[in-house]
């Protein structure tokens, strides 16, 4: 570690050590990029922690909603017509892939694939 980089750890909010370890963490996954580095209507396989869970019905049918985040940027990620799903729980990491779209200005993929990740010490 250079003087430079050790000065910045030091001096770095919790967020920033934060987003930088998830960055690292998904790099090491095969074939997949940074959240922040998307192109809109693409195939891309992203790498992250769930922020977040929601149920959020859309015109009538149930939507399960959750934020993916990986340290470069968020991506939103809906299930249509389902109401929960085993394993999909804030805090687990996953890997996914789909098309992603932007949503009111948001990087969102819909039905993506997923593969559920182990929790770092697992």
């Amino acid at each position: 570690m250079s003087l430079k980089q050790a000065v910045r750890r030091v001096l770095a909010s919790q967020a920033e050590i934060e987003a930088d370890e998830e960055k690292a963490d998904a790099l090491t996954v095969p074939g997949c990029r940074h959240v922040g580095t998307l192109p809109d209507r693409q195939r891309a396989s992203v790498s992250g922690v769930l922020r977040s869970v929601t149920l959020r019905p859309r015109e009538g049918v149930p939507a399960l909603e959750a934020e993916l985040y990986d340290g470069s940027g968020s991506l939103d990620l809906v299930w249509l017509g389902r109401r929960q799903i085993c394993g999909i729980e804030p805090g687990r990491r996953l890997k996914v892939e789909g098309l992603v779209c932007y949503v009111a200005g948001r990087r969102t993929v819909f039905n993506p694939r997923y593969e559920l990740r182990a929790r770092p010490g697992e």
